[in-house]
């Protein structure tokens, strides 16, 4: 058995404060025990994606300050972490990412997500190109695990290949306000049913900006309970 966390933060325009809250939170898992910890997607920011000004400048790369930051605390708590980031990967091309970290600190890759919503509040067609890395399988503390960022849960495909590469576990990483809760519990259970997978579900939380997001977060076991 292994124990994991999923780590609810709110998020404002104090990125360096934002870190130092998921920080304690993830100490805090570490020393209930849990071996895997994921937070919710663009946890580090104020949800910029909704409208298209500029944000580049918040991004970083897979081994920025962010990067860095995760990498030690994970080493110095022993924890594996799945890290939603906003990555600048080259010049003029970003994406929404999520860095997985092993216990022992070492980067084990990136997910790059695959499906960009084009909606009123998340306009990430304008901000990220799509992932380009396929839908990668990480080992952490024995498991298989995958990673599907947000609107990617709206699509098969991506479980799919999860479960087929042999994944036991996929971490959602979500951003979701309003009154969608049910929809995405619905998807959820339809994957694990469908690919024998545990999906744990890490939504975002706290007001910003006029938008509610709502938390709620869950793990779904193969059979859909």
């Amino acid at each position: 058995m292994v124990t994991v966390a999923a780590i609810q933060v709110s998020a404002s325009d104090d990125v360096e404060r934002n870190w130092r809250k998921a920080a304690q939170y993830l100490e805090a898992a570490a020393a209930r025990g849990a071996r895997i910890a994921c937070l919710p997607e663009l946890f580090c920011l104020p949800w910029f994606p909704r409208d298209r000004a500029d944000a580049a400048a918040l991004a970083q790369p897979a081994d920025g300050p962010l990067g860095q930051a995760v990498s030690a605390l994970a080493a110095r708590c022993g924890i594996a972490l799945v890290c939603p980031f906003f990555e600048r990967a080259s010049d003029g091309v970003y994406h929404n990412a999520a860095l997985v970290v092993d216990a022992q600190g070492r980067s084990a890759g990136l997910y790059r997500k695959v499906h960009l919503p084009q909606l009123a509040h998340w306009e990430e067609k304008h901000h990220f190109a799509p992932g380009d890395l396929g839908f990668p399988i990480f080992t952490l503390e024995g498991l298989r695990v995958g990673v599907q960022l947000g609107w990617d849960n709206f699509f098969p495909e991506g479980f799919r290949c999860l479960a087929l590469g042999g994944a036991q576990v996929v971490f959602l990483p979500s951003a979701a306000a309003f009154a969608s809760q049910q929809r995405w519990l619905a998807l959820a259970v339809s994957h694990a049913v469908a690919n024998g997978l545990y999906v744990v579900r890490v939504n975002r939380v706290g007001s910003e900006r006029g938008l509610d997001f709502y938390g709620e977060s869950f793990v779904v076991r193969p059979d859909g309970d």
